[in-house]
């Protein structure tokens, strides 16, 4: 498939933005201007200045000499660019690159995409009658190259679309500045004579080289397509990722999730050919109002089951509001990773981490209420309690030790022990009865003392004794004293976990 371009060219791209701002400014001839030395020059003007032949360049005086009661606005030097990057990231539901082509133009590479539109007349035209809508004068042209786009958009009227492998006789009749040439080179083909492409085209090319540099040659090799062309897009697009255009507006609920289902499928249909998955993806749509809508999800293993990511999708699909109605779809996959098939275990029913149920349910979960919600927690060597577990990085983490079973632990730690007023025995006997936020405690049954050293080599500090204790309502707790009795000092007693 042949590379195609699409060149748009905004005329009176920042008086357009006047006008549209000031309706009386319609009808009525104004120019833009700037100090430049001294005095002001006029930068810009609108299409019916235009016509009485007063061009931007001139002074201000003298465009007021020549059409007396002239309207001067100061213009604006930062406007262009963003109202370039504005319709640059508009137009990207036309094309998945696109870029500014300041002052006054964008550049987007339409290669595989007129054919939604019905080919590559229609599509053009589409573009064009769009950006028509917004209040501004638009040209556009299409070609094999980005230089015959951009030449028969500025100066030639009759063409619209040059058909593939044509921009040779395309570019003929038009002049040198068409081929976007510096302004010396222009000068010096005037004065050669040179005022048209095809004077000169058949010329040897070390012969022009010579007369007039590598830029030159550069600049029509790229018009020819005997050079490619590289542009910069306002948005990169995504490796893997899918569009889908409407054909008639879509308005309802059904509608997205018919789109995201086609999507999905021919995403998924490639990656699994590829033996590739997605980790993070989004699901963008663009309305006929020009704003756009996006929802992203993310998995913790690789995946292209397209049923598992449309579930993902799903739940944040009413965040989604077709308003006026939604044109284009794009499904993008910003994160890639190797995926290799699983072999199944015929004879084994044990489910474990590896299964690939348990990273779909953590995706749900976890896409419903937040990936930093969700934790899995691997044993460590401490002996400490709160230092003897910490957080995974992923599901395929592996475990260092094994988990200690040998003695029996709260299904709840808490981080810090949290202090407790208590009642008890001494010398080692448990406590009776403990006070925890206000609520007295009766203990009925109690389990203990397990002593637990402080790790010496990490912090100075006293042993705890631990004791697993249940009270009256049958809750059970996680006990311990901080050294040992004293005559002097009070036992100090803390609160560390919550059984089931």
């Amino acid at each position: 498939m042949s590379k195609r371009f699409v060149t748009i060219w905004f005329p009176h791209l920042k008086t357009n933005w006047f006008t549209r701002r000031q309706p009386s400014l319609y009808n009525t001839p104004f120019a833009l201007a700037l100090p430049d030395h001294g005095r002001m020059i006029v930068t810009a003007v609108n299409n019916v200045l235009e016509k009485e032949g007063i061009q931007a360049g001139i002074a201000v005086a003298d465009a007021k000499a020549i059409f007396p009661g002239l309207k001067v606005y100061d213009d604006k030097p930062e406007l262009s660019i963003k109202l370039l990057k504005a319709f640059a990231n508009y137009c990207i539901r036309y094309s998945p690159v696109v870029a500014v082509d300041p002052p006054d133009g964008l550049i987007l590479d339409a290669t595989g995409c007129s054919h939604l539109w019905g080919g590559d007349l229609l599509y053009t035209t589409a573009i064009i009658n769009r950006l028509k809508s917004f209040g501004y004068d638009v040209k556009a042209g299409m070609a094999d190259t980005i230089g015959a786009a951009w030449a028969i958009t500025r100066f030639d009227a009759t063409e619209i679309v040059i058909h593939s492998n044509q921009q040779y006789f395309a570019l003929l009749f038009l002049p040198p500045v068409a081929l976007r040439l510096d302004q010396d080179t222009l000068e010096l083909l005037d004065k050669l004579g040179l005022r048209q492409i095809q004077n000169f085209i058949g010329i040897p090319r070390a012969a022009l080289k010579r007369r007039f540099g590598n830029h030159f040659i550069e600049r029509l090799d790229q018009a020819l397509g005997c050079k490619e062309e590289m542009i910069h897009p306002v948005q990169e697009p995504a490796p893997y990722h899918e569009r889908l255009p409407c054909p008639e507006l879509i308005l309802t609920r059904t509608g997205i999730e018919i789109a995201l289902q086609r999507l999905l499928e021919t995403l998924c249909s490639r990656l699994q050919r590829e033996q590739k998955g997605l980790r993070y993806a989004s699901f963008t749509s663009y309305r006929v109002d020009g704003k756009t809508q996006k929802i992203e999800i993310g998995t913790n293993r690789v995946t292209h089951n397209s049923n598992h990511l449309f579930k993902l999708f799903e739940l944040k699909l009413d965040t989604i509001e077709p308003d006026l109605g939604i044109e284009l779809f794009i499904l993008q996959a910003f994160k890639i990773e190797e995926s290799q098939p699983m072999q199944n275990k015929i004879w084994s029913g044990n489910c474990d981490l590896n299964d690939i149920k348990v990273s779909e349910f953590i995706d749900r979960v976890s896409n419903r209420i937040g990936v930093n919600n969700i934790h899995r927690y691997l044993p460590d060597e401490h002996y400490w309690p709160e230092r003897s577990i910490r957080l995974a990085s992923s599901l395929d983490e592996k475990m260092s030790t094994s988990w200690k079973t040998d003695k029996s632990r709260p299904i709840q730690l808490l981080s810090t022990p949290e202090r407790i007023d208590v009642t008890a025995p001494i010398p080692d006997y448990p406590p009776m009865i403990f006070r925890y936020k206000g609520k007295l405690h009766k203990i009925k049954n109690a389990d203990g003392p397990e002593r637990i050293e402080t790790e010496w080599w990490l912090e100075k500090g006293q042993h705890r004794d631990y004791y697993s204790v249940e009270d009256e309502e049958g809750n059970r707790y996680w006990l311990f004293r901080l050294g040992h009795y004293t005559s002097d000092q009070k036992p100090q007693w803390f609160i560390h976990g919550f059984f089931a």
